[in-house]
């Protein structure tokens, strides 16, 4: 089976009403996540979140989709061209 890799860019508006639906949804995809970095913007009230995943082009998507659907989450994801062999 193929993989993509891909970075999904989330900014959270008000992350403290929206920061723990955020953060279970991506323990349920734990397993295609590789890494997360997130950066805090607390004079602005706003918190943003790059998180790098390898999976199939549906499991990336489903998780985006979730994610966006959180009010105060906007997403966008980056796909590389390449794919892997898992």
């Amino acid at each position: 089976m193929k993989k993509k890799i891909a970075v999904i860019g989330a900014v959270l508006d008000n992350p403290i009403e929206c920061q723990s639906e955020f953060n279970d949804l991506l323990s349920q995809y734990k397993a295609i996540i590789k890494g997360r970095m997130g950066v805090p913007f607390e004079n602005a009230d706003v918190s943003v979140v790059s998180i790098v995943v390898s999976g199939s082009l549906d499991e990336i998507n489903g998780l985006t989709g979730k994610l966006g659907n959180i009010p105060g989450v906007n997403v966008k994801t980056a796909f590389s061209k390449q794919e892997i062999d898992i």
